[in-house]
């Protein structure tokens, strides 16, 4: 974003409503079919005011990439803290990714490898990302309902090649949310569990 010389009340506030705008836009029809006249349009403002703030579109995604990654990871902290069990956490963010995946069309997903900037931020956090995901898994290993004696580092290197498999493959085109986490994620996390940690699981998906 280019600097301001004054930035006005309006122009702080005017910021964040394109970024709600534009993202809200881009999990609806894709991030190729929304330009930028068309969130300036829906904004009610000049191209030119749009422009001053977000130079182009991908800085635009960038950002709104950006401050979607910090309130989850908020989101994530305050459930980590005031979660029971690693059990729960993972129940709590599964029915987060379906509902998150259920606003976003397909196409979204396709287009966002497209942005250099984006893909770039993407690939660095995930280093904090992994290593959040190793603290999740000794916390489940120290309550009881993950297996000790484990490699947690490539536990942690298979849950992420899933999820790379499912987002290169797109199986989100084909597969509902629900059927990718009952089939991959939630059938290798069993395999990880003790069976104090199976147990819970089964009763938290109600599995028979």
């Amino acid at each position: 974003m280019k600097d301001s010389k004054i930035i006005t009340p309006y122009m702080v506030g005017l910021k964040d409503r394109i970024l709600e705008t534009a993202m809200t836009a881009f999990a609806a029809k894709g991030i190729k079919a929304v330009k930028m006249d068309d969130i300036a349009q829906m904004l009610g403002i000049s191209k030119r005011t749009l422009y001053e703030i977000y130079y182009n579109k991908e800085c635009l995604l960038y950002e709104g990439v950006k401050k979607f990654k910090q309130i989850k990871d908020e989101e994530l902290m305050t459930l980590y803290q005031q979660s029971p069990n690693v059990i729960d956490i993972v129940l709590h963010v599964y029915r987060k990714k379906v509902e998150d995946f259920n606003k976003t069309c397909p196409e979204f997903y396709a287009d966002i490898s497209k942005y250099p900037s984006v893909v770039d931020f993407l690939h660095e956090d995930y280093q904090q990302s992994h290593e959040r995901f190793i603290g999740f898994l000794k916390r489940g290993v120290e309550e009881g309902f993950f297996r000790s004696g484990v490699d947690l580092e490539l536990v942690s290197r298979m849950f992420s090649a899933i999820s790379t498999y499912i987002m290169e493959h797109a199986l989100y085109k084909e597969y509902s949310m629900e059927q990718i986490f009952q089939n991959l994620v939630l059938v290798s996390l069993r395999g990880f569990c003790t069976t104090e940690g199976v147990k819970l699981l089964d009763q938290y998906f109600d599995i028979k």
